[in-house]
C-alpha cells in the first residue's frame, strides 16, 4: 500500500487501526516512516525505534495474539495529531480488555512517533 501525504492525519491513523485489526502487516508498516519512534509517556523513555524494529515487534505480537482487536473510544485530531483512547482485547490472550492513550504524530504522510500513555 502506498501512503500518499494527500491523506489525512486522521485518515493515516485510521488505516493503522484497520491494518493492526486484520493483522495486515504490510499494509501496517506502510504507514510509519523509517525512522519511527515510539515513547513511553510517564518516563519519556525511547522504547522502539525504525520500522524494522516495528516490524519485528508487531509481527512478534500479532503471532501471539489471533484474537487482537483495538477499538477507539475517543479521538482527537489536531494539525498533524491525532490522540486516540483505545480499548484492547485478545492482547497475547489476554481475555480482559486493556486501555491506553496513544499519541500519533505525522509528518509527510507517514506515523513518526507515537507516544504511549498506559
Amino acid at each position: 500500500m502506498n501512503t500518499s501525504p494527500s491523506l489525512s492525519p486522521e485518515e493515516i491513523v485510521q488505516k493503522q487501526l484497520e491494518a493492526y485489526n486484520s493483522r495486515d502487516m504490510e499494509t501496517y508498516i506502510s504507514l510509519f516512516s523509517d525512522d519511527v519512534k515510539f515513547y513511553n509517556y510517564e518516563d519519556h523513555v525511547l522504547t522502539m525505534e525504525g520500522k524494522e524494529a516495528c516490524r519485528s515487534y508487531y509481527q512478534d505480537l500479532f503471532d501471539a495474539s489471533p484474537n487482537l482487536h483495538s477499538t477507539t473510544l475517543k479521538r482527537i485530531v489536531h494539525n498533524n495529531v491525532v490522540i486516540e483512547h483505545e480499548s484492547i482485547t485478545g492482547r497475547k490472550g489476554l481475555t480482559q480488555a486493556i486501555t491506553m492513550i496513544l499519541i500519533f504524530e505525522i509528518e509527510e504522510g507517514k506515523i513518526s512517533k507515537i507516544t504511549v500513555i498506559k
